[in-house]
């Protein structure tokens, strides 16, 4: 992502701490709330717009440069060890994910058979792990980055193989928020490489998205999992028919 692309991102970020909405941003800048919400998602500003976006905020732009200068700071990817750590304990894993979704420790204790104080005992080590901060009041701040993703065949993924695969796919995926689309076809190499750079702007998309809607009550939001793939395969049925140069 370009330098530009990520301040602007920032920007959102501190718009959408301070309760300023699209809708306010296009009365400030006497535009229709649809323009700016298509500025934003193109990241698309003139230099005049952002100023002006900056005075409707109240911010200066050294206060973005050091919003980005912490958020460099926080966790992209785990080692092996943290994620092992996690996999290895199904109420640290579950804890994990919760963070993750960043849910309030009475919401946790309302969803599942987790006391506060087994709560906040497992906060405690995700503190340890350097996954989340602990703070006053049962709080905590997490220090993944909205990059964050899990190691390629990393612990996570291998629990996702063994234990959660079959039950992921243990649907008909034609309910109104799910969908699975099985493709095939032979592609170029330029036609790959863009395959894979549109994916990865989707899981960049949902990424954001989560981010964005964090601060939603948490009874307005559902846990989701998408799954992307995409490789040069063909199914161990057919390998042994391949004819023999």
């Amino acid at each position: 992502m370009s330098a530009s692309a990520t301040l602007i991102d920032a920007l959102k970020q501190a718009l959408k701490a301070q309760g300023l909405t699209y809708a306010k941003v296009a009365r400030g800048l006497d535009m229709s709330e649809a323009s700016v919400k298509r500025m934003f998602s193109r990241r698309d500003f003139t230099l005049k717009r952002l100023d002006k976006v900056l005075e409707l905020a109240g911010l200066e732009i050294g206060e973005l440069t050091r919003a980005l200068s912490a958020e460099a700071k926080l966790i992209s990817r785990m080692t092996p060890q943290q994620e092992r750590s996690i996999v290895s304990d199904k109420k640290l894993l579950l804890m994990a994910l919760c963070t993750l979704n960043q849910m309030p420790i009475e919401k946790i204790v309302s969803m599942y058979e987790l006391s506060e104080t087994e709560c906040i005992r497992l906060m405690v080590r995700l503190d340890k792990l350097g996954i989340i901060r602990l703070l006053p009041g049962n709080r905590y701040r997490l220090l993944l980055s909205r990059t964050f993703s899990w190691l390629p065949d990393g612990p996570m993924q291998q629990y996702f193989k063994a234990q959660a695969q079959a039950d992921y796919f243990r649907s008909r995926f034609d309910g109104p928020d799910e969908l699975m689309l099985f493709v095939n076809g032979r592609l170029a190499k330029p036609s790959r490489e863009a395959m894979l750079s549109r994916l990865r702007k989707i899981a960049a998309e949902f990424a954001q998205a989560h981010n964005d809607d964090g601060r939603d009550p948490v009874a307005e939001r559902t846990g989701v999992t998408m799954l992307l793939a995409i490789r040069p395969w063909q199914s161990s049925d057919f390998t042994g028919l391949k004819r023999r140069k």
